[in-house]
């Protein structure tokens, strides 16, 4: 729809006005300081964002105390020039920024303080040795282990307890806190403020969490007045900014049960929107609530929920409400965020993962350019979050790197053959068609995609073709050119300046007696559809393909053995994407073999040991599925004389995952 996009339509929000409705909704990211203060990594993946068109950039989880949380932190006038620079590179592009206050629900002083104290009786512990004094240094030791140990005893016991436990005074103290927050954020030229209303004050708004007894508990009158109250606080501290209120809603999963605990339900979250507006919140964000333990409860993996899955209940605020409402969870295309915008259900569109796989949404629907769109996996974002890592896409190279990781000027005119069109592949004839180069894309099969259209075939995986549908619209309008069912001879490589390999990998089978059998094929074979397993299948090797594998096999009615010799199987699957397989293979009946060592196939079925107790296995199967492993596809370039690069999985002797293909790619790309 180029400028008519219903996307890129001004709006007022409070006394301001926000350039387009596309919004960064609050993820932790992971790029501040050591001190909670915005540095360059911070300030260069903002900034990004801003270059890319986002109107509206909230930073997530920003602290008004000095927490442990690795989240950025204001909670100290020396933090504020940091949060100032911010603000200028954002509002050099035209964008708003926001920070969302939040409080942990636990005693922050309380724990601080044994953790400091753990820590001091550790430096005086390392003293006490370098001196020679083993009796001191031992008591230290103690000293600090016990301290450390207590401290994480309170922090479990506050998280369940705390909201019922705290006092008033300390509930006032935290207010404060947010406050002076506040304050300082508009010293430093911020724009908005958001309420982050789950974790301290979205658990004391929850009837599930809250058991207080006092002003704070009981009712939903009683359970709201602390968030009325910090928002009364925040409008007095910053009066001229915006004030956003993030809204956790407890949602129902399609079994009946609950999903969220902190926030409010539906009912209550409507009534409590509407005492929001007359407390002078500017905007609502309608979200899920969390307090699960789960991130994918409310960044939840692909195939999971449904598109647009908190849509229903912004939709329903948005009738009881005249400020603007921002919806966010899974609206992952453009599509989808110019209907929901037509429709009046909403005001503003938060593209969270989204806009880590492509930051410059806002601009190429106003230039109606192909977006890479988010394939809601988790791999590279709520995975690296959860693993203390710092966020990012796996589809973009750029993520967290972009002062120094940026696409370069193409040098002069140059030809760039590119071997391979599986996910390296394609992004190496991206990147290189980018810089102004002329491409020529080959590879032997039919379709693009390599391993990725093997990758989309277990359950709730078929959203992973995204990824290769953005390069079949991108690469065509970049003007390369595509020869599929073609390989790429000597003559081809040697007429060309640069030549980068991307032939992928394929996989392997045990060595071990009858692994070449009748009744024995490959994960990879059975993916694709070339062979149709039936009755009881014994799946070997359970990492993430063979973990796949057996979910397939099971949506096809087969009955599955799976033989892992580690501890445990799908060992690297996304933490948010494990207890859902978990729950499936439960509810099916699939056995697990760990610690169990195939030592020879039959046609009866699988030999195998124990590795520890030593102890024969035998399962009966009608068929065995192989999924050890892949190795690299040699590829010979005797007689090339064109300089040769390798990517993806054939670059090493380990194959590569997704984001490992993408970024070598990008990289040897950029390099020519």
């Amino acid at each position: 729809m180029g400028k008519n996009s219903p996307l890129l339509q001004p709006l007022k929000v409070g006394g301001q006005t926000l350039k387009n409705r596309i919004m960064f909704p609050p993820l932790t990211t992971g790029y501040e300081e050591r001190d909670g203060s915005i540095g360059s990594r911070s300030l260069h993946f903002y900034e990004r964002l801003a270059k890319g068109g986002v109107a509206y950039i909230a930073l997530g989880d920003v602290a008004p105390v000095n927490t442990a949380s690795p989240t950025p932190k204001l909670c100290d006038d020396s933090q504020i020039p940091s949060f100032q620079k911010l603000a200028e590179a954002v509002h050099a592009h035209g964008a708003k920024v926001a920070l969302q206050i939040f409080h942990p629900e636990y005693d922050v002083p309380g724990v601080g303080k044994m953790i400091v104290g753990s820590m001091m009786a550790g430096r005086a512990a390392q003293a006490a040795k370098a001196a020679g004094d083993t009796a001191q240094f031992e008591a230290k030791m103690a000293e600090s282990e016990k301290l450390r140990a207590e401290a994480y005893a309170k922090l479990r016991h506050d998280m369940q307890h705390f909201i019922s436990e705290a006092t008033v005074e300390q509930l006032k103290d935290i207010q404060k806190a947010m406050a002076a927050c506040a304050r300082r954020a508009a010293q430093a030229g911020i724009d908005a403020i958001e309420v982050h209303g789950d974790r301290l004050i979205g658990s004391l708004c929850s009837e599930l969490l809250n058991h207080r007894t006092d002003e704070y508990g009981g009712s939903f009158e009683n359970r709201v007045r602390y968030a009325l109250e910090v928002v009364a606080a925040l409008k007095e501290a910053a009066p001229d900014l915006i004030l956003e209120y993030k809204l956790p809603i407890i949602t129902v999963n399609p079994d009946g049960s609950l999903r969220g605990k902190g926030g409010l339900m539906p009912e209550e979250a409507k009534q409590f929107a509407v005492l929001l507006e007359k407390a002078g919140v500017d905007m609502i964000q309608a979200a899920q609530a969390n307090h699960t333990g789960n991130m994918g409860d409310t960044i939840p993996p692909m195939g999971t929920v449904p598109y647009n899955w908190t849509l229903p209940i912004a939709a329903e605020i948005k009738k009881l409400v005249s400020i603007p409402v921002a919806t966010v969870g899974r609206v992952v295309t453009v599509e989808a965020g110019e209907e929901i915008l037509n429709a009046g259900q909403a005001d503003v569109i938060g593209y969270g993962r989204s806009l880590l796989t492509d930051p410059d949404i806002a601009l190429k629907v106003e230039r109606d350019e192909p977006i890479r769109t988010c394939l809601n996996c988790n791999k590279g974002c709520v995975d690296a979050i959860q693993n203390r890592k710092y966020i990012s896409c796996v589809l973009n190279a750029e993520n967290g790197d972009e002062a120094t990781i940026f696409l370069r000027p193409g040098e002069g005119e140059k030809k760039v053959v590119v071997i391979g069109a599986g996910i390296a592949g394609l992004e190496a004839a991206r990147v290189a068609a980018k810089r102004g180069y002329a491409v020529t894309l080959y590879d032997t099969a039919e379709k693009m995609g390599g391993q990725i259209l093997l990758a989309a075939a277990p359950p709730r995986k078929a959203e992973i073709l995204r990824s290769v549908e953005y390069y079949e619209k991108i690469l065509p309008a970049l003007g390369v050119h595509i020869k599929l069912g073609q390989s790429c001879g000597v003559e081809e490589m040697n007429a060309a300046d640069a030549v980068i390999v991307a032939v992928g990998a394929h996989n392997f089978s045990l060595p071990v007696p009858g692994a070449d059998g009748a009744n024995v094929v490959s994960s990879w074979d059975v993916l694709a559809g070339k062979v149709t397993p039936s009755g009881k299948c014994a799946v070997i090797g359970g990492g993430l393909v063979g973990t796949e594998t057996a979910e397939f096999l099971l949506e096809k009615g087969c009955t599955v053995a799976i033989v892992e010799m580690l501890d445990k199987i799908a060992s690297g699957e996304s933490s948010t994407i494990l207890p859902i397989i978990m729950k499936d293979f439960a509810e099916q009946k699939a056995e697990q073999f760990v610690k169990t060592k195939v030592t020879a196939i039959t046609a009866d079925g699988v030999q195998a040991v124990n590795t520890e107790t030593n102890e024969a296995v035998s399962i009966p199967c009608d068929w065995v599925v192989m999924a050890v492993g892949s190795k690299k596809i040699p590829f010979s370039i005797e007689g090339v004389t064109t300089p040769v690069t390798f990517v993806g999985d054939c670059s090493g002797e380990r194959t590569a995952d997704i984001a490992a293909a993408v970024r070598s790619a990008y990289h040897a790309a950029n390099a020519i």
